[in-house]
């Protein structure tokens, strides 16, 4: 019997982190831990690139704040970081109004219809970063969000000839000492097609297989994207191209951001905008909301038209004036078994 792999009643919204969650960078509360000019190091981060290339080399500007952070633990700076002092420091990670509460709330949105709660419609939330995967699971918003993709650290790296050893040495105090995964602004592209294709839910489905559409977890129809500006544009093109919504939001304080943020829409790269709060009377969470149920309304339509259109009517008894007409029932409603 043909069947497809998934109901397709869940709406995902896809989360960017700093200044899209968070008023700041991640990466404060680990700042001030180590007494580390934040502003300085992000300076210095910016400019890498260009010093190395007076060098001669070539160095992805996507990982270079991750390297400069491997390079000021060697230098004795942040010594002895590691993955559980990230998740800590990420305790004191501070949540524009309204989050990561929303997370919850915004659930309900859809289940608020009867006709929502019969077709057991889902909302689900993910973080696609490039900050620290380790630092979003310490947050308050961990046990909030169903998944993460994020920018991750190695701790006890495997020695060459591993392979030839029974037991190998672990020290559980060991400082972070390799890159184990990069998210950047490209790569958030694939964390949003291993949500659709739903590789995150069934290890057996890879990203790069060949899906149908009704084949795919979340359409991408069924995806809000938010995020804080430019640097999400791919992102925001894939949600938007494959029929899903695009908002951005912007720092209330910061005037740059808004003017950035209607410029991305006068040019269609968003559907909407507006201010990074996320309380219950906010234009944004109305927004969501509404964006939320618009999705509801279709699932609805499209899965109750999908019955109309597969399930035949079943025999009935036939009344006095119908007694003389002798046509047998069709073969569809012949059995409650077909």
């Amino acid at each position: 019997m043909a069947t497809t792999l998934f109901t397709q009643n869940i709406i995902a919204c896809v989360w960017d982190f700093d200044k899209t969650l968070i008023p700041a960078y991640m990466q404060a509360p680990l700042f001030r831990r180590y007494g580390v000019n934040e502003e300085n190091f992000w300076a210095e981060t910016n400019k890498l690139g260009e010093h190395y290339k007076k060098r001669g080399y070539h160095i992805s500007s996507e990982i270079a704040y991750l390297n400069h952070l491997l390079t000021y633990i060697l230098a004795g700076h942040m010594a002895g970081l590691n993955n559980r002092i990230l998740r800590e420091c990420g305790a004191d990670i501070e949540f524009y109004p309204g989050m990561p509460d929303f997370f919850d709330r915004s659930r309900n949105f859809a289940q608020e219809k009867p006709e929502y709660r019969k077709h057991d419609i889902a909302l689900e939330h993910y973080v696609v970063s490039t900050g620290l995967a380790e630092m979003v699971r310490g947050s308050s918003a961990a046990d909030k969000i169903d998944g993460t993709w994020a920018c991750e650290f190695v701790e006890n790296p495997l020695q060459p000839g591993f392979l030839n050893q029974d037991e190998l040495s672990i020290s559980a105090e060991a400082e972070i000492a390799q890159i184990g995964m990069v998210i950047d602004n490209t790569t958030k592209t694939k964390a949003i097609f291993e949500i659709n294709k739903g590789s995150n839910k069934n290890a057996a489905i890879d990203v790069n297989s060949n899906m149908k559409p009704e084949d795919r977890r979340i359409p991408l129809q069924n995806m809000i994207y938010i995020a804080d500006g430019p640097s999400d544009i791919p992102s925001f093109s894939v949600v938007k191209a494959g029929g899903g919504k695009a908002y951005a939001v912007y720092n209330p304080d910061a005037p740059g951001e808004f003017e950035q943020n209607d410029r991305l829409r006068q040019v269609g790269r968003i559907d909407h905008y507006g201010e990074a709060d996320y309380r219950e009377t906010s234009a944004t969470s109305k927004w969501i909301r509404l964006q939320i149920h618009s999705m509801c309304d279709r699932i609805v339509a499209d899965r109750e038209a999908a019955v109309a259109l597969r399930v035949s009517r079943p025999p009935r008894h036939l009344s006095a004036g119908d007694s003389s007409k002798k046509t047998p029932p069709s073969p569809q409603q012949s059995s409650f078994l077909d």
